[in-house]
């Protein structure tokens, strides 16, 4: 990477973090959670706040839902003056709490033997299959319903329903909690049955769909088929369903409280379930205040303790994406490390989890198993957490890209073309990761701001004429295009402008699925020429190193996370890796601040050659932060 061009670019790209739409987004406590819930108990709410202090918790959840039970989101009295209670007790410990609510979701409990329940009350609210059935669950549906209880799902288009909810959502913001935490907004398709039923399919809902764009939902498409263009318009109304409604609970938890958090949780991240499920996370971070990315994005196994080296690098691409499509909001990753496995233990999975979302500049929250409380060892949770605190500024200070490469997220192309699409931005990012070349995941809200030399389109098919317009004023303002696949940009060919047709980062990603353990796939030659190689500032490391390079608090910082010899449920220590070698611009001074993960920070001095000055980092053994000494 070129020093003599790259700290102009860093300024322009920098703008990015402070602004989007119009809002300023500055840094708040949700940058530097420390998370861990607790199950609320109003008789308890001091001795929650304690252990959260001991355990160098910063941002308590606790779970006293609301909304998705039938019962509170009737009468919500009791549980309104617990989570007051709560919220005072954390705030005289300097602490923040935010409490659990569910989203279209609702139990009532023991509803066999009840009279009464949400759906024999409202049947009407529910959302339906095509055919007519309606989401309506018992205790085998999933492990959180219990023998007895009633599990519903609620179409967002019913009237009575949301204007209640949104009630209980002000009531909530009125009694001082600094977050609400919004969990399942989505969509019923992803319980067994209903995976490819694409609901809902209720009355409102079809009202709503045929109100918009004129069409009947039952009639006027071709379920499931991604070519047909009225289903694509299902597909977008079903996205900006869930993004208005988490958009609603923000503007009036907001007219509440201006300084409350709305956090909803959220399951896909950048594959194909997040157009099925409607919640998608690159148009809900533009409504909210932070998103929890729970455990399952990425497609790979998600238990850190059974997780193959190419699902970690894959996590890595999610996280960056996150990062980008947040805009300087912070992003939490609600994760599972262990859950029994007899082949490791508890603290190293933890430890590997930790590292790699710190790492990535995401907020650490693990739980034992698949629930949201507790953790699997309380121990290394506060070691975990005591170092996190110490060591929060070199994390959790704004990082801006340096002179990056640009990888393309195109939502439509994913939404449309996943099993195209999404191959080929992954296979480039974890190739990009894995050659630690400084990248910068760009958008469509972000590429008329993007200032990088080289910008690759993968296999992107979709592009609206706003996307296609700031395409080409990148290419005519002197950078360079790189096509893979398909070429949708409508620019004409030119010396700047490459089309691959190929597609060699989809050929990597399929590599690396057949051969990633054993070293055997390789990067093409041709398009890691085209990139451009790095001039000023280089790290030789393994392919098993993953680097982030940001400018950040005005130094160069890499972020490394070392994901070799990492076998699962067999070998949860990463093989320290030594001999690792980096070069700076002599402008940046001869000397670097290492910070081991876990560790404490020493400086290293680097040996002058000419202009640049070369160091050899110190064992890398889970991960590091490196960052120069001279502010530029």
């Amino acid at each position: 990477m070129n020093f003599s061009s790259f700290f102009g670019s860093v300024m322009l790209v920098g703008g990015l973090l402070a602004s989007a739409s119009g809002q300023e987004f500055q840094q708040n406590w949700t940058h530097t959670a420390r998370i861990a819930a607790f199950g609320l108990d109003r008789n308890k709410t001091d001795q929650i706040v304690r252990q959260a202090q001991a355990d160098h918790v910063f941002g308590i959840e606790v779970d006293n839902d609301i909304t998705g039970r039938y019962e509170s989101y009737l009468d919500p009295a009791a549980k309104l003056k617990t989570i007051r209670s709560v919220a005072e007790e954390a705030h005289k410990a300097n602490n923040k709490a935010f409490v659990y609510i569910a989203g279209t979701e609702c139990i009532t409990a023991n509803a066999e033997k009840s009279p009464h329940s949400l759906f024999k009350d409202h049947p009407d609210w529910l959302q339906r299959k095509i055919t007519g059935e309606p989401a309506l669950f018992a205790s085998g549906a999933a492990f959180w319903i219990s023998p007895g209880d009633e599990d519903v799902w609620i179409s967002p288009y019913a009237k009575e329903w949301r204007k209640q909810y949104m009630q209980r959502v002000r009531e909530i913001a009125g009694t001082g909690i600094d977050g609400i935490y919004v969990d399942i907004p989505y969509w019923m398709t992803h319980f067994d049955g209903w995976e490819q039923s694409w609901a809902s399919f209720d009355d409102y809902t079809v009202a709503a769909f045929r109100e918009k764009t004129g069409l009947d939902a039952k009639k006027d498409m071709k379920l499931g088929d991604f070519q047909d263009t009225n289903f694509r318009k299902w597909i977008d109304f079903r996205i900006e369903t869930m993004t208005d409604f988490v958009r609603e609970i923000r503007e009036n938890a907001h007219a509440v409280n201006p300084e409350i958090m709305i956090i909803p949780e959220i399951y896909p991240g950048i594959e194909e379930e997040a157009t099925r499920v409607g919640a998608d996370v690159y148009e809900m971070y533009n409504v909210v205040d932070v998103i929890a990315h729970e455990y399952e994005f990425g497609n790979g196994e998600h238990m850190a303790a059974s997780r193959s080296q190419l699902d970690w690098f894959l996590y890595q691409a999610g996280m960056l994406s996150f990062r980008a499509f947040a805009r300087g909001k912070a992003t939490w990753i609600l994760n599972y490390s262990w859950d029994g496995d007899k082949g490791v233990s508890a603290p190293e999975p933890m430890k590997n989890l930790a590292n790699s979302i710190v790492m990535a500049g995401a907020n650490f929250w693990d739980a034992p198993g698949h629930s949201m409380s507790g953790t699997n060892d309380e121990a290394t949770r506060k070691q975990i957490f005591g170092w996190i605190e110490k060591n929060e500024k070199a994390l959790y200070s704004p990082r801006t890209p340096l002179h990056p490469v640009g990888v393309y997220f195109s939502p439509k192309s994913r939404d449309y073309n996943p099993k195209t699409f999404l191959p080929s931005y992954r296979g480039m990012l974890v190739l990009l990761i894995q050659q630690h070349r400084s990248l910068q995941v760009v958008t469509p809200r972000t590429l008329a701001d993007f200032h990088g030399e080289t910008l690759i389109l993968p296999s992107v098919t979709v592009l609206s004429e706003t996307e296609r317009r700031d395409l080409k004023r990148f290419l005519d303002h002197g950078g360079r295009i790189i096509v893979l696949g398909e070429d949708a940009s409508g620019i004409p060919q030119s010396p700047k402008k490459v089309v691959l047709s190929s597609d060699p980062a989809q050929e990597y990603y399929q590599a690396l699925v057949s051969g990633f353990a054993t070293g055997s796939a390789n990067p093409s030659k041709e398009l890691l020429n085209m990139v451009g190689g790095e001039d000023d500032i280089q790290l030789d490391a393994p392919t098993t190193v993953a680097a982030n390079f940001a400018m950040s608090s005005g130094t160069l910082h890499v972020y490394l996370a070392n994901f070799g010899g990492l076998v699962p449920s067999k070998i949860a220590v990463p093989t320290p890796v030594t001999d690792i070698h980096m070069r700076i611009p002599a402008a940046m001074g001869d000397s670097l601040t290492y910070l081991p993960f876990l560790g404490d920070a020493q400086v290293l001095h680097g040996v002058k050659h000419g202009e640049s000055v070369d160091f050899v980092l110190p064992l890398l053994e889970r991960g590091a932060v490196v960052w120069s000494m001279m502010q530029q």
